[in-house]
């Protein structure tokens, strides 16, 4: 059973969308979403540095089109489960067909903007923390005042906070935490400092249409299935400000039964978190479009019929 993933804000990289825009089509398509967004998604994709596309606002939508560029990209796919992590879920929802892909990256570009303006009210970042047991490390969290905003498995937390709280963090580690990485990332998403940008959200969420998933879509906020179209909108909404379990996810697609994992680019952090999660679980990670092949071969092998 195939599981299809899209990665969260942080996975960008200057000029990751370069190689896919040479792919038949991809430029078009890209094209119209820019339009349609607002927003120069191939200078960002292809020519702004590291500064620029760690802007909350340009990140996301940056994020949501390169991953559904990339999986369009495989041709057809027939994954057993979708999911994102964080911005991902809103490439997971076009892929499950909640939300067509035009309607996931204007929802997604409310939402980058409205994080941005929350983000600019007090200084705030996130760190992962390499190592150390959640047991140990969440209550310690607490007591420096950061929020453990990711979960993400296999002992990874990435906490969330002021930068005065992270630079603590950095001079105070838990027990058996081995290193404190600053993310690139705009504020402390998933926190109570987006709180602000929720409403404008839940307002931008109630002029869609949402359809039922037409794939097991398991989202971030307790690893759950959820197979109504209007739920999975309202968990959109609501994630801004709320942890991601992602550990939750990952012990959904073993109970499901996954065999395999396809992460869409710009691929690699879950991949790297699968294979120490999830043994024996295959794993591709698209970075470039030299690994469609490679892509496609685990389609074959583990894919729905």
């Amino acid at each position: 059973m195939l599981v299809l993933v899209a990665p969260g804000q942080g996975a960008q990289t200057p000029g990751f969308l370069t190689p896919w825009l040479e792919l038949p089509g991809a430029a078009d398509r890209i094209a119209a979403w820019s339009d349609a967004i607002g927003l120069d998604l191939v200078h960002y994709g292809t020519k702004a540095d590291a500064d620029e596309i760690r802007d909350t606002a340009v990140a996301q939508p940056l994020l949501v089109a390169a991953g559904l560029l990339s999986a369009a990209a495989l041709g057809a796919v027939s994954p057993g489960v979708v999911a994102g992590h964080s911005v991902g879920e809103f490439t997971a929802a076009a892929f499950a067909g909640v939300l067509d892909d035009t309607a996931a990256l204007r929802l997604v570009r409310t939402r980058g903007l409205a994080m941005a303006e929350a983000a600019a009210i007090t200084p705030t970042g996130m760190s992962a923390l390499l190592g150390g047991d959640p047991e140990v490390t969440v209550p310690h969290l607490e007591k420096l005042g950061l929020t453990p905003a990711n979960v993400n498995g296999a002992g990874q937390i990435v906490a969330a906070g002021t930068l005065e709280q992270l630079a603590a963090l950095e001079a105070d580690k838990p027990e058996g935490v081995r290193r404190v990485v600053a993310l690139k990332v705009a504020g402390a998403f998933h926190t109570s400092h987006m709180a602000p940008a929720v409403a404008q959200l839940e307002a931008a969420a109630k002029e869609l249409s949402p359809a039922a998933p037409a794939t097991r879509y398991v989202s971030n906020k307790d690893g759950q299935v959820v197979t109504d179209g209007a739920e999975v909108v309202a968990r959109l909404v609501g994630q801004v400000a709320n942890p991601v379990r992602w550990d939750l996810c990952m012990e959904t697609f073993q109970t499901l039964g996954a065999t395999a994992l396809i992460e869409v680019c710009p691929g690699g952090t879950l991949t790297g978190i699968a294979k120490r999660a999830l043994p024996g679980v295959a794993a591709v990670a698209l970075k470039t479009p030299d690994d469609l092949d490679a892509a496609r071969t685990l389609i074959a092998e583990h894919a729905a019929v």
